[in-house]
């Protein structure tokens, strides 16, 4: 007879508490002993499994560090905190669903190293029997919390960094011995009030200059409220406001675990920032005593808010304090609290993989450039931005390449993505929509801190989060690599093949290709150099550098001021937000093969925030038959379209949403303007073989969407159905 492990009859504890449920020599030699002993073990592991319930311990440990002063990361700069305007805390949770044990640790800092995390695993894995890649540590990224880990102008804190792995451990052992009998749920909602893009596109008259001296950024972060400089946000906003919810099998809260992509408020040091405050209003909100600190623990973990702030700088300033803002969105918590629906157990899993990234290194000019620079840097502290990019090129100079940790977890049918990055909310959309369950969330600066992960499309338009140093240092295509591993490693976890990113097709987008185009972009692609025909087996169209993908489309919103909750719209179904392309130097270009003399060519732009309006021109679509269309924009932020030397005479907002339509008929070239039967341009314009293939956006600043392609000439008719589908007019 084999040896029999408990683990092996009843899928028992993969980690902890195995034990040999009985080593037995050959003693039963009949078939019947044989069958009596099956029946036995059998019995014995139904019982052991049903007494094998789920459970879950929440603990906080107080991490306000007990000598003052101490150095603050957040800056560019050093700055030194000298009182402790709130307390710091660590929040662990441990799971056990009688299988798997997996620990969560989420810290009030602002960002830690992958060493010092992993020493705190170290220990507390030595305690608790749960080994290390079961454990997820992250920060909450305060800006008001010692420098767990140095960064641009900071310098690390010795003795508290020194201290927090010990104190980290301390939570996530208390935790394991707090395991008891529980109820787990979770449950999402989206607060699209309390967090917003805040790197914005600029006007390329007024791009940002690096530290290098030169004019690069065409995108940057914090461009003021209503600015005038500006285009429009580079990027879409993440409103999810995801919760995990734990009760006692009586119904008493036990924990939450929050997650929210918003970068942090900024408070006065030492400081949780709104992450604590948080915490505390959605115990009171309960009915919990202890500040989500106590029997009942809350944290809040933070999001994918690389590029996201809680400003809205597309409208003006409103006043808000952190304690108001921290309310505010502890009682959306508390509508998702409302709608968590509650299981005995839950599966779950936690798959870990690492991935080798190298560094953007500097080139031997910047080098000769950085180190005369460094070179006058007293006690390795920088004293202006000029020495913090010297000093962070020679950094990775000499680091090269580093080694991320990327974990995909499973509990029942939610998922987690964990990165050690500060991620663009697209990437963390990416994830979502692409996740084998449809419940999913994202824990940035988890297990490491390895800076920025902006998109390849992102890195062509430069700015601070851009700029090579430790805090946005890796590969131009670090992100699509981390997002394929994430991917993978959320297959395992799960034991599901990912979701597919397709575009659900409203009433607009059906009506274009009953009326069957030769090709039909919808531009409602989130990554990459091409765009999608949604015209089967159509031709792709190329997105050349200076463009961001996944903005908000025609008819779904602006994703700023009073359009800043997107909704479905008649362009995408009734379950998905239209999206569009925003050129910010960029085109796009495309061959269309046959389309003779008699073609036509619709398409919606946009032109940018009011507060940036000036005067400046670009081309809308250049055709085939040698005719362009070109956009020409006034100070008053109106626009006018230009054919031949002819303009519109219609008035249009720059800032709004319009559709426009090319007709070529032989020598005769129409314009049709928001849907318009009567065409606002006429011109005999002689059919020219120019062998070009067909050019939307050049030298344009904006938006581009739903751009159709069509082999005959559009009827008057089909052009205002078409106005009349959208419900834009309307």
């Amino acid at each position: 007879m084999p040896d029999f492990k408990i683990s092996q009859i009843v899928a028992g504890r993969d980690e902890v508490d195995r034990y040999w449920i009985m080593k037995t020599p050959t003693l039963f030699t009949s078939s019947g002993a044989r069958a009596l002993f099956a029946t036995c073990v059998l019995a014995t592991a139904s019982a052991l499994a049903a007494a094998a319930s789920f459970r879950a311990g929440a603990v906080t440990v107080d991490i306000t560090p007990v000598t003052l002063p101490v150095r603050i990361a957040g800056g560019f700069l050093e700055k030194s905190g000298t009182e402790i305007a709130d307390r710091l805390q660590v929040r662990c949770l441990v799971l056990d669903d009688g299988r798997t044990r997996i620990a969560f640790a989420i810290v009030d800092t602002c960002m830690m190293t992958q060493s010092l995390i992993d020493e705190a695993k170290r220990q507390a894995s030595a305690q608790s029997g749960i080994p290390t890649d079961r454990m997820m540590v992250s920060a909450t990224h305060t800006h008001s919390a010692p420098a767990a880990m140095g960064c641009l102008g900071t310098r690390q804190d010795p003795d508290y960094a020194a201290w927090l792995p010990g104190k980290i451990a301390e939570g996530l052992v208390a935790a394991t011995a707090k395991l008891q009998p529980a109820r787990i749920g979770w449950a999402s909602i989206d607060d699209w009030e309390h967090t917003h893009n805040r790197r914005w596109i600029r006007k390329p008259e007024n791009k940002v200059v690096d530290p290098f001296g030169d004019p690069t950024g065409l995108a940057n972060m914090h461009p003021g409220y209503l600015s005038p400089e500006i285009v429009g946000p580079s990027g879409p906003v993440d409103p999810g406001l995801s919760v995990l919810s734990l009760r006692t099998p009586e119904g008493q809260p036990l924990a939450v675990l929050a997650n929210y992509s918003q970068h942090y408020f900024g408070s006065t040091p030492v400081s949780a920032d709104y992450y604590g405050l948080f915490c505390k209003h959605v115990a009171r909100l309960l009915g919990q005593v202890g500040a989500g600190n106590g029997a009942f623990v809350c944290a809040m973990s933070q999001g994918t808010s690389g590029d996201l702030m809680w400003m809205d700088y597309g409208s003006p300033q409103k006043a808000i304090s952190v304690e108001d803002y921290a309310e505010a969105v502890a009682r959306y918590a508390v509508q998702a609290l409302e709608q968590v629906r509650y299981h005995d157990t839950a599966p779950l899993a936690m798959v870990e993989q690492t991935l080798q990234l190298n560094y953007r290194l500097p080139d031997e000019k910047r080098l000769e450039w950085a180190r005369p620079i460094a070179a006058l840097i007293e006690n390795n502290l920088p004293k202006n931005r000029t020495e913090v990019y010297a000093q962070e090129a020679l950094i990775l100079h000499e680091r090269q390449k580093t080694e991320v940790k990327l974990q995909a977890i499973r509990i029942g049918e939610l998922t987690i993505a964990a990165l050690p990055n500060e991620v663009y909310a697209l990437t963390g959309l990416k994830l979502k929509a692409q996740s084998p369950f449809s419940s999913h969330f994202n824990i940035e600066l988890a297990n490491g801190a390895e800076g920025y992960i902006p998109t390849p499309e992102q890195h062509a338009l430069g700015g601070y989060t851009t700029w090579p140093a430790r805090t946005a240092g890796l590969e131009v295509q670090a992100e699509p690599k981390i997002v394929a591993t994430l991917l993978d490693a959320l297959e395992k976890a799960t034991g599901r093949k990912r979701r597919v990113m397709r575009d659900d097709h409203g009433p607009y987008a059906n009506a274009v290709l009953l009326a069957k185009p030769a090709a039909y972009w919808r531009l409602n692609d989130a990554a990459g150099r091409v765009a999608r025909n949604a015209v089967p087996g159509g031709v792709e169209a190329e997105v050349r550098d200076g463009a961001a993908w996944y903005l908000p489309g025609v008819g779904s919103g602006t994703g700023t001021g009073s359009g800043e909750k997107l909704t479905p719209s008649a362009f995408s179904g009734p379950n998905q937000i239209n999206r569009a392309l925003h050129l910010a130097g960029g085109e796009v270009r495309a061959e269309v093969r046959n389309l003779g003399g008699h073609y036509s060519i619709a398409l919606w732009f946009w032109l940018g925030a009011a507060s940036g309006a000036s005067e400046r021109s670009g081309t809308l679509v250049a055709g085939p038959g040698g005719e362009s269309v070109d956009l020409r924009q006034t100070r008053d932020h109106h626009v006018q379209l230009v054919l031949g030397g002819s303009a519109t005479q219609i008035e249009l907002r720059a800032d709004e949403w319009h559709f426009a339509v090319l007709v070529r008929d032989g020598n005769e070239v129409r314009l049709h303007v928001e849907g318009q039967a009567r065409p606002e341009i006429v011109k005999a314009l002689p059919m020219q073989s120019t062998g070009t293939p067909l050019n939307f956006g050049q030298r344009l600043q904006g938006k581009l969407d739903e751009i159709a392609v069509f082999n005959r000439v559009l009827a008057p008719a089909e052009i205002s159905s078409l106005w009349k589908v959208s419900g834009i007019g309307h």
